[in-house]
């Protein structure tokens, strides 16, 4: 159990810094492209370490499928929602809407997996999420103007992150690896996002500038490994657990938008909030 709390929360820290990298990347990248540069960088990076860190990681071919399906989605999916959420709503809004993927996760958990949820869980990871909620519900003022449909990317997007643990944890019943389940689920989704490319773009070659490149690089890397994290935190421990501790990026995001994208400043709200999600999350720790 110790494992799993330990890799969740390195999930959330990744994720929630991937989400300001990328919108850093989006000031001269559209989302499109930005996953055609951020999903191929970490798969190539996982490819070349790949003699170092599979050495003594059994192949389980009948796990395979399971690990081929998810990467049609995840994070290839997840990754342009993502990013076109950032670009239209913002990376608060963004993550705000996105902390609604534990609720669908526990969900799918509890339903398909059979996973037994406390009532004490529960309670945890509801004020959990409402925490990061209040922490992240005000949209900045420098924002621009945007349409009310914009709010189904974030949702869409918690929905594919929320139903990705599960079917994770199904694959990693049958071939217990983390590491070959992100590497074969990012290879399927680079060829997804590399595939779009080519057919809206007519290349798949990327047109960025260096600076758009180098974030959306660094954000692709930052991505991969929170979702190597969140495989490695699934495979050691409950959904019903995990997802709510992963849940609480968005403080990474606040914090992080502060400091880099001058649009968040720390008030009594959002101290409030981060009071409300630890209290949510040290329920679901000792439940």
């Amino acid at each position: 159990m110790t494992a799993a709390i330990v890799y969740a929360f390195a999930s959330a820290i990744f994720l929630g810094a991937g989400v300001v990298l990328a919108q850093l990347g989006l000031r001269t990248v559209e989302p499109l492209s930005g996953a055609a540069i951020s999903v191929p960088s970490f798969t190539l990076l996982f490819l070349l370490l790949s003699p170092l860190i599979l050495q003594g990681e059994p192949v389980v071919w009948r796990g395979l499928p399971v690990f081929m399906a998810l990467g049609l989605f995840f994070p290839a999916s997840l990754t342009l929602l993502t990013f076109a959420s950032n670009r239209a709503l913002g990376p608060v809004i963004t993550s705000t809407l996105g902390n609604l993927a534990p609720l669908f996760a526990v969900t799918t958990a509890v339903v398909l997996l059979h996973e037994p949820l406390a009532p004490q869980q529960l309670v945890g990871l509801v004020v959990a999420v409402a925490g990061a909620a209040i922490i992240t519900v005000t949209r900045p003022r420098d924002l621009g103007h945007w349409r009310s449909w914009a709010l189904l990317l974030p949702l869409a997007s918690a929905l594919v992150r929320g139903v990705a643990p599960p079917i994770a944890k199904i694959g990693l019943a049958i071939w217990p690896s983390p590491l070959w389940a992100c590497l074969i689920g990012y290879i399927m989704s680079s060829l997804v996002v590399l595939t779009v490319q080519r057919v809206r773009k007519g290349s798949f070659m990327v047109q960025a500038s260096r600076d758009g490149r180098f974030w959306f690089t660094l954000t692709g890397i930052s991505n991969g490994l929170s979702a190597l994290s969140l495989f490695a935190a699934v495979r050691n421990g409950p959904i019903t657990m995990v997802a709510p501790l992963a849940a609480i990026y968005p403080l990474v995001t606040v914090a992080l938008s502060a400091v880099m994208l001058k649009h968040v400043e720390i008030t009594a709200r959002i101290v409030a909030g981060t009071l409300l999600t630890v209290a949510g999350v040290a329920l679901v720790l000792i439940a």
